[in-house]
């Protein structure tokens, strides 16, 4: 994909009751739904269902901070995103939400991109046994916010910890964020809760690592 991308860290395999839940919930969410395996869905997921407005790309502004943000909605420096038109929500937002792991699909993908993380799993307290990849199609500041608050409403029913890459300079200020758990290779990647994620989209500096 060619836009950002998280990772949500399992400390266990997903039970096949919560694979239906993050089935329903993709499918609640999405204006194109296609399974390509159990647990790999390539989806449309209009900025509107996550809560999020948008104006033509030359007139867009920072996020405002609806519904999925939660506390995050006290940041009143936040312009609002308006002028959604409804007919163009179908193309405009690509993901791939997808599991990984052994048993499951990409396994040397997940062994790869889990290789020696022993002050992640330190942080984390588990070693992680398979993941959740949310990655975005398009890599415009509305699709950093979607993945974010995405990958967030997929951590209400999985659960897990959240993996976010960070920019040079971005350590400082994510670590003072609620829900965060640890900063982890030296200071390029943060741990944390839904509720991380949530309030570091509300937050002026916000940008996910593509």
């Amino acid at each position: 994909m060619s836009g950002p991308a998280l990772v949500i860290e399992l400390a266990e395999p997903l039970a096949p009751a919560a694979l239906r839940e993050l089935r329903a919930l993709v499918v609640e969410l999405s204006s194109r739904f296609v399974e390509k395996r159990p647990g790999f869905f390539d989806v449309n997921v209009p900025a509107e269902r996550l809560g999020i407005e948008e104006r033509p790309e030359e007139d867009w502004r920072k996020p405002f901070p609806l519904p999925l943000l939660g506390d995050a909605s006290a940041d009143e420096e936040l312009a609002a995103l308006v002028g959604f038109n409804p007919q163009r929500e179908d193309w405009r937002r690509p993901f791939l939400v997808y599991l990984m792991g052994p048993g499951i699909g990409d396994e040397s993908i997940f062994e790869a991109e889990h290789a020696d993380e022993t002050d992640v799993e330190a942080i984390l307290g588990f070693r992680p046994t398979h993941a959740v990849n949310v990655s975005a199609g398009c890599n415009r500041r509305i699709d950093h916010v979607a993945t974010a608050l995405l990958t967030a409403a997929v951590m209400d029913v999985v659960g897990g910890v959240a993996k976010a890459e960070l920019l040079d300079g971005q350590a400082s200020v994510v670590a003072g964020l609620p829900g965060v758990l640890g900063i982890a290779d030296d200071d390029w990647a943060a741990l944390g809760t839904a509720e991380f994620l949530r309030a570091w989209v509300g937050h002026p500096a916000f940008r996910l690592v593509k």
